[in-house]
């Protein structure tokens, strides 16, 4: 499978993305109707169009509708947006986003919440 050419979504790749990765496979009607604020159906048609030339979704006929899927796993397009994120505002430093999240003036974390972090910490890495 080729690479996307851009890690970086635009707001409506990002709900497509998410509603492909919720349905597993969607006509242009379909995720037409599960965009919140949707855009016409033409504006959908052409989003992906312009998504499938990225590698971002693969199509197959059905009729006389196209399907679409997402062309890169979750899990891949999860790690490409939190590696854009920590970029972007933590400096690329793990442990600022950590430390964010724990920060008691934003939130406060319930003592499971915090027990699974540990747990996550201390896993060995499965590589």
């Amino acid at each position: 499978m080729s690479e996307a050419k851009d890690s970086r979504l635009a707001r409506r790749e990002r709900q497509v993305m998410d509603i492909l990765y919720r349905l597993g496979e969607a006509s242009a009607q379909e995720i037409l109707e599960a965009i919140p604020d949707p855009p016409t159906y033409s504006a959908v048609r052409a989003l992906l169009s312009t998504m499938v030339e990225k590698n971002l979704l693969t199509h197959r006929k059905d009729s006389r509708r196209y399907l679409y899927r997402p062309a890169i796993s979750e899990t891949k397009a999860k790690r490409s947006a939190l590696k854009t994120l920590l970029t972007t505002f933590f400096e690329g430093r793990p442990e600022k986003l950590v430390a964010a999240l724990l920060d008691p003036s934003d939130q406060q974390l319930p003592p499971e919440e915090i027990e699974k972090i540990r747990r996550l910490i201390d896993e060995p890495d499965p590589k």
